[in-house]
């Protein structure tokens, strides 16, 4: 069926006059609009897209179905190139896009797709999860049959690379896990190398352990049989696109950049969040407050939209190749979200059959690995049969055949509802803390501090995530996988919330957040958090206020103040230099002596002290 879409989109406009235009109706714009109408295939009622002049995307429809549709279609006429290559990168297709040099990274995300069985996949989401991605990628594909025609322009990037966007299925959008933030196998592993050099307690030198906790070598565990590249296929298959000319990746792999990388990872990605209570404010209404940090990247890997139906309004942010809304309002209640630390990964060790290197040892008897045969095609090449292998814990990302061992990776991506922020399809339309709670006992990962807000003057916290539950181990160190190291799983009531906090506001960014008392020892969440001086900062501004203001959060959220830097003045003050340190060194820490500890635009011992801390001083 074919209807109408109106599609009313602002021409480009100065900065001061898009903020002077910003309040008018349309009709009051008239110079700087256009309005389009045209058929699109696969809409069910004529609907409209209101283009703002920030560029966002104002979708009125009269079904969700429609308003999902249509977020699709518009995320693929804005960010075509973005989400058809987030699909081949997930799925293992770029080969056949871009040619012979990605075969490799294609084999390897292939390990991490998800193969569980797709009705409880569904299910575990929600009762819309399922018709809001039919209804999402219907409509992205729609946009892309229009490109194939000819009715609508390709993208340069497709021109450029000589390739061309392809066909969805619906179950492409969850069966991806690649994009997902879990933790910390990397870590396991870092952690293996400095004991093997070392021993367990020197690790505490590179990251601190919260709550306070003496890790242990798992029974049975060698840490110097852990090879630094057993990690090389799961760094390919969760890596971004790299288009740089081609090389031998395989033979050329350094494992060193990945560890350091993800190592830090916990510092670098750093999020925030708070919600304060109407007892707090100057309006007497509740304020939420969501700054989530990513890696920059052209576009962006946030999408914002407003979703309009008759049983539904709801406008924020996602992420382009996903349908609904992580972070946002909609019209009742109001979200926002941050990482949360639980450790969701494990690194398994398994003693391999000499006779048979498909069998690995589990208890009492050889156990065979599951084999699965695929082919993946390559642009200008001889297709490439792979054979993916999977144990009972997860897909096999290295063999030492010469000392008998495997190693595979246990990720909560293997179990069905674990497709990263796909569980907002759930939590955007709540319209109440209960409905709220329901969803988020159904949102595994990532791991996330959900901030929550509402209309009736309710603040909330909710720790959601698919958390393992390690009876014998603390997920720290890489485990024999013979049958002694198994998880169970934590319910969501074993997880922190928080429901109208007395103190009137509370705060995530990324820093250990367990409360005082919770059983750590029985709940082994996690020990890897972020540095706590950018919740100390925001917690020293929410607490000194008590007439809270939209203003006064923007302003926080653009907050210069670095703790960590009034640490180091502190203690610079009492240091003395050496007698033959130079005039520069002395004008250094003179300024540093002497700054007020805020990374200002135009601060020059703040430009100073970044250098000193990020270059010349180790981690910690």
């Amino acid at each position: 069926m074919m209807r109408s879409l109106r599609l009313a989109a602002s021409a480009a406009l100065p900065y001061a006059l898009s903020v002077l235009l910003a309040g008018p109706a349309l009709a009051d714009m008239s110079t700087a609009v256009r309005s389009d109408a045209f058929p699109v295939k696969g809409l069910d009622q004529p609907a409209e897209i209101l283009i703002d002049h920030w560029g966002i995307a104002h979708i009125y429809a009269r079904s969700n179905r429609d308003a999902l549709f249509l977020q699709g279609y518009n995320a693929a006429r804005d960010r075509l190139w973005q989400i058809d290559l987030w699909r081949k990168r997930g799925l293992g297709r770029l080969a056949e896009s871009f040619g012979e040099d990605f075969a490799e990274r294609d084999r390897a995300a292939r390990l991490f797709l998800f193969r569980g069985d797709m009705d409880k996949e569904w299910a575990s989401y929600g009762p819309n999860a399922k018709s809001f991605a039919e209804a999402f990628v219907a409509g992205v594909n729609a946009y892309v049959s229009e490109v194939l025609a000819g009715s609508k322009p390709l993208p340069i990037e497709f021109s450029l690379s000589g390739s061309k966007p392809e066909i969805w299925g619906p179950e492409d959008v969850v069966r991806i896990r690649s994009h997902g933030l879990t933790r910390n196998v990397s870590s396991e592993v870092k952690r293996a190398l400095v004991t093997c050099k070392a021993d367990i307690d020197a690790d505490r030198l590179r990251s601190k352990l919260e709550p306070e906790w003496k890790p242990e070598v798992p029974q049975g565990l060698d840490p110097c049989i852990i090879p630094a590249d057993v990690l090389k296929d799961y760094d390919w298959a969760t890596d971004s696109v790299d288009f740089s000319p081609p090389k031998k990746k395989a033979e050329l792999y350094d494992p060193q950049p990945f560890l350091d990388r993800a190592d830090g990872t916990v510092e670098t990605i750093g999020s925030n969040n708070w919600v304060v209570a109407p007892a707090r404010t100057a309006t007497g209404r509740p304020i939420l407050a969501n700054d989530p940090h990513r890696a920059h990247s052209a576009p962006s890997l946030r999408y914002i939209v407003h979703l309009n139906s008759p049983d539904m309004s709801v406008v924020g942010a996602g992420e382009p190749a996903l349908p609904g809304i992580s972070i946002g309002h909609n019209g009742t209640i109001a979200f926002g979200l941050t990482i949360f630390n639980v450790d969701q990964e494990d690194l398994y060790v398994y003693e391999t059959n000499p006779d048979n290197p498909n069998q690995y040892k589990y208890k009492d008897g050889w156990e065979d690995m599951k084999t699965v045969e695929e082919t993946i095609a390559v642009r200008d090449g001889t297709p490439r049969k792979v054979s993916l292998k999977f144990t009972r814990h997860g897909p096999v990302v290295k063999t030492d055949g010469e000392n008998h061992r495997a190693f595979a990776v246990r990720s909560v991506w293997m179990e069905p509802g674990t497709s990263a922020y796909f569980g907002s399809s759930d939590y955007m339309t709540a319209k109440n803390w209960n409905e709220f709670l329901t969803a988020m006992n159904r949102f595994y990962a990532p791991s996330e501090n959900q901030v929550y807000a509402d209309t009736q003057g309710n603040i909330g916290w909710v720790a959601a995530a698919m958390t393992p539950a390690r009876k014998n181990w603390d997920g720290l160190l890489p485990v024999p996988g013979d049958g002694r190291y198994e998880w169970s799983f934590l319910k969501r009531d074993d997880l922190p919330s928080v429901y109208n906090p007395a103190k009137g506001w509370f705060a995530t960014a990324n820093q250990m957040n367990l409360p005082e008392g919770y059983p750590v020892k029985e709940r082994k969440v996690g020990f890897e958090w972020a540095d706590p001086s950018r919740y100390e900062r925001i917690a020293q501004v929410l607490s000194a206020n008590d007439k809270v203001t939209l203003a006064d959060s923007m302003k926080l959220q653009n907050d210069d103040v670095n703790l960590l830097g009034e640490r180091a003045v502190k203690l610079l003050k009492a240091v003395e230099l050496p007698a033959d340190a130079s005039a520069e060194t002395r004008q250094a820490a003179e300024m540093l002596r002497t700054w007020n500890a805020s990374n200002d635009i135009d601060s020059a011992p703040a430009a100073i002290y970044e250098m000193w801390i990020s270059q010349h001083l180790p981690r910690r």
